[in-house]
């Protein structure tokens, strides 16, 4: 099949199903790296940005979008990569976060571009701490043990309630 025979709405079905490698839960569409799809001739261009520079996951994603395109008949796939702007986990669906709770991680509990603090004459209080509820049994009881997780772009809570440790996707 010829990329024209595809519309870019089926393109972007069909990448939803594409799994993110290190989260097999949410796709790369959820998750936010698909970041445009297209036709230019008669290749289909996918857009990707990684969640992070150096991200070990880029290539098999890569490799998954085009495998999925492949097998619904897009022969001729090309991939950009885009850097900037650099990913944001405000890019993530609202469908990705609820697929990450009911996995056991606990989503971000914040946006990363908040614009509240920029009033004119407003002085700027203290950064409230941050609040992440446990995506077991919900309580925001919860403690930090290390900024680092399974994967860089998480950091390793334990809820103090139901005593169970788990994963927070850090805002970035």
């Amino acid at each position: 099949m010829h990329a024209q025979s595809a519309s870019i709405e089926q393109v972007w079905t069909w990448l939803a199903a594409v799994a993110d490698p290190e989260i097999p839960v949410i796709s790369v569409v959820d998750l936010g790296i698909v970041r445009a799809v297209a036709f230019e001739g008669d290749a289909c261009v996918v857009t990707i940005t990684p969640t992070y520079s150096g991200c070990p996951a880029m290539q098999v994603i890569a490799e998954s979008v085009q495998e999925a395109l492949h097998g619904h008949g897009v022969n001729n796939v090309r991939l950009v990569n885009q850097l900037s702007p650099a990913w944001t986990t405000d890019w993530m669906s609202d469908a990705g976060k609820a697929a990450l709770k009911g996995y056991g991680i606990a989503p971000p509990a914040q946006q990363v571009v908040d614009i509240s603090g920029l009033h004119a004459g407003v002085k700027r209080r203290a950064e409230p701490l941050l609040i992440v509820a446990c995506p077991n049994c919900g309580s925001t009881h919860t403690q930090l043990t290390s900024q680092f997780g399974s994967t860089p772009c998480k950091a390793l809570y334990k809820c103090l309630d139901c005593r169970e440790p788990f994963d927070y996707f850090k805002c970035h």
